[in-house]
């Protein structure tokens, strides 16, 4: 491994090692790896008490996103979209780390995770102690209006809500969670910081996401293209699995990260 003019951890691609797809596979990688950056989508909340979006029993299964989480239906019915969100949000509220959310921190004590980035909108990886954390999709912590820009956090917003559940500004118009709606693009900030952490990273591990929703899901290619590494561990294939060193998709999150850092800490 070098490190290429900008600081960045690179490898060779013509001596690239090859992995066994186990998880003494994925334990040899992170024992390779000197900048780890992690990439968690709702697979890793699960095991929480938190429902996924697109595995079987998924929160997409019986619910159309278009109409309770996209931008038109925030415009369309803010009654319909606030009762979604604050029925969704309300069990964040009861909702601890899981072994999956520690053994990520246990990996930034032992200096291998740098940076997480995360598609998830729980606070769990931040609850389990990481602290460089980027919120990709944004955060229900506070909660702005589209119109005139006043922002509230949420408890101030909960208190402001009228007959009909909408939260109102001070001019009348609806406002809505600091989080990325279907029809809304990702904010320059948070993905500039994801673009940075991958510069210094020479492995991106990739757990509890499906790798579909762009840009977010081009970001293995990104790595990749720079030198980098990739393993995906979820609980399905992705589009995004050619790309993977390292793919395994059991044991269950909670299972495998804190078995993985075990076997690491022997080595």
């Amino acid at each position: 491994m070098t490190v290429d003019p900008f600081g960045r951890f690179v490898r060779n691609p013509a001596v690239r090692r090859r992995y066994e797809q186990t998880i003494d596979g994925l334990v040899q990688l992170l024992a390779d790896s000197e900048a780890v950056t992690v990439l968690s989508g709702a697979g890793i909340s699960t095991a929480s008490g938190l429902q996924d979006f697109r595995s079987k029993g998924g929160l997409w299964e019986n619910t159309d996103p278009m109409q309770e989480c996209s931008l038109s239906a925030f415009r369309r019915d803010p009654a319909r979209f606030w009762a979604f969100y604050i029925a969704r949000l309300t069990v964040h509220e009861d909702i601890k780390p899981n072994a999956a959310h520690e053994a990520i921190v246990e990996l930034e004590r032992m200096g291998k995770v740098k940076w997480v980035l995360t598609q998830n909108i729980d606070g769990l990886h931040q609850a389990a102690g990481s602290t460089r954390v980027v919120e990709l999709h944004g955060s229900p912590a506070t909660v702005s209006c589209p119109s005139c820009g006043q922002k509230v956090t949420w408890e101030e917003a909960m208190s402001m809500r009228d007959d009909a559940g909408v939260v109102p500004c001070e001019h009348g118009h609806p406002m809505k969670p600091d989080i990325v709606l279907f029809e809304e693009r990702l904010p320059d900030q948070p993905f500039q910081r994801a673009h940075l952490a991958l510069a210094s990273s020479d492995l991106l591990l990739c757990v509890g996401s499906s790798l579909v929703v762009h840009p977010v899901a081009g970001l293995p290619a990104l790595l990749v293209a720079g030198g980098g590494d990739v393993a995906i561990l979820t609980g399905s294939s992705t589009p995004q699995d050619a790309l993977a060193q390292v793919k395994l998709t059991d044991p269950p999150l909670q299972e495998l990260l804190p078995e993985a850092v075990r076997r690491l800490k022997l080595l």
